[in-house]
């Protein structure tokens, strides 16, 4: 959004529709070009956990189901080298990239902000270990780890675990190209690459640089060998974690950080530790909560079922610490309400319920559109008429308003469309009327 102008009934916005480097009109959304795509970027969809290629679609259920670059990782286009391997495998011949930005003029009669929410950064608080202890994640990354189409293909693979494998990966491929060198070597001058440590650590005044860098080679390819081994075997072992635990009001409820309650963060985790154990029954989880808040019809009677059926725990206690033992578990330090006393438990894997913010283009939003925000940084509404801003014809809906969950954003939704709709339909007869006239 460049510009808005105008008052309720007669708004004109100004949009910038950037430019996806794709005919949208021509793209038949088969995929060949990311097929055949060279160039692998971090997946901010699956919340950086996965890769994608630098040609992609937005996420699996977008419409228009169409592709689009990320310029600035393109090769050709952010990157100035040739590359348009995408363009020659396109059949619909829908890649252009000399497409530009478009500015669009729209007349409107009403206005409706539904910008969303950002997701709290738990790493400003150290004590919970996000950044530093891998097997620590947020509740949208642990979203993330449990569906089918995520990094993990739906399994409860740690964090760290799959840091080892790709460890691994790269270990052998560093592995088979420095045994290609070896015996290159080897053959050339037809000795083992043993005698030549030998003679090099002996000092014989046969060695040449090249003998040198050669018994290098083989004492780094001997120690690469044997780390490989040893993540061999440590990824052999490696199981999906069974033991979960779920700190609520990470950023919530917390003068430090936001003073309200998100609201959907206890049903959420509750949901998130259900559905854990629908893929692994074997799968045990502890949600440690203030108190858990299940306001909405049959939302308590779905946590008690949880605790019944999908072995959820409920501790009453504020986590103050999170640390790690040798083995990259998670160690929860909490104080608990009922026994008052200063407790630990280990876990595989720690899940934070993080808050929900503003987005962190609301400020500029709202000063474009010319409404007024609260004090929380959402935007503000009436309090007899929830959807309607401070200017009149401008409406919003969902976590813009304040954080909420999914069936009572998308019953908003339709709340707010209803009141464009009273905007607009008078509108509407009118210039029909003066059309017939």
């Amino acid at each position: 959004m460049e510009q808005v102008s105008g008052e309720v009934g007669a708004f004109k916005a100004t949009i910038r529709k950037k430019a996806r480097y794709v005919n949208q009109d021509l793209c038949t959304g088969c995929g060949s070009c990311a097929e055949k795509c060279p160039t692998m970027v971090v997946d901010a969809y699956n919340a950086g956990m996965g890769k994608r290629k630098a040609i992609y679609k937005y996420f699996p259920q977008g419409i228009p189901s169409v592709f689009t670059i990320d310029a600035p990782e393109c090769r050709q286009l952010g990157q100035g080298k040739k590359c348009g391997v995408c363009a020659k495998v396109c059949q619909a011949k829908a890649i252009d990239f000399d497409q530009k930005d478009a500015i669009i003029e729209i007349e409107a009669g009403a206005i409706i902000l539904a910008t969303g929410y950002d997701v709290f950064d738990p790493s400003v608080i150290p004590e919970y270990g996000y950044t530093t202890i891998n097997n620590v994640v947020t509740a949208l990354e642990f979203e993330r780890l449990l569906s089918a189409s995520g990094p993990t293909a739906g399994h409860l693979d740690r964090p760290s675990d799959l840091l080892m494998e790709k460890d691994l990966e790269e270990g052998e491929k560093e592995v088979k190209k420095l045994a290609r060198q070896v015996k290159s070597l080897e053959d050339k001058h037809g000795k083992t690459s043993a005698d030549v440590v030998a003679a090099v650590k002996s000092g014989s005044a046969a060695v040449d640089d090249e003998l040198i860098q050669w018994a290098q080679a083989a004492e780094k390819l001997a120690a690469l060998e044997e780390r490989v081994a040893t993540l061999q075997k440590k990824t052999a072992a490696v199981q999906t974690a069974k033991k979960l635990a779920f700190i609520q009001c990470v950023g919530s409820r917390d003068f430090r950080f936001n003073r309200f309650c998100s609201s959907y963060c206890c049903m959420h985790s509750v949901k998130e530790a259900m559905i854990a154990n629908e893929h692994d029954n074997a799968v045990n989880s502890s949600i440690f909560c203030m108190d858990l808040r299940a306001v909405g019809r049959g939302f308590e009677e779905y946590k008690l079922r949880g605790g019944k059926q999908a072995n959820i725990k409920y501790v009453r206690g504020r986590v103050a610490e999170i640390t790690e033992d040798e083995a990259n578990n998670p160690i929860v330090w909490y104080e608990s309400t009922t026994t008052q006393k200063v407790e630990h438990e280990t876990f595989d894997m720690v899940v934070l319920a993080t808050a929900c913010v503003p987005t962190e283009g609301t400020a500029k939003v709202a000063e474009l559109f010319g409404v007024e925000l609260e004090s929380n940084g959402f935007f503000k509404t009436h309090p007899l008429a929830p959807l309607n801003t401070t200017r009149p014809g401008i409406f919003t809906c969902g976590c813009a308003q304040g954080p909420m969950d999914i069936p009572e954003s998308v019953a908003q939704a339709s709340s707010a469309a209803a009141r464009a709709a009273e905007v607009v339909a008078p509108l509407a007869t009118v210039e029909k009327q003066k059309a017939v006239g």
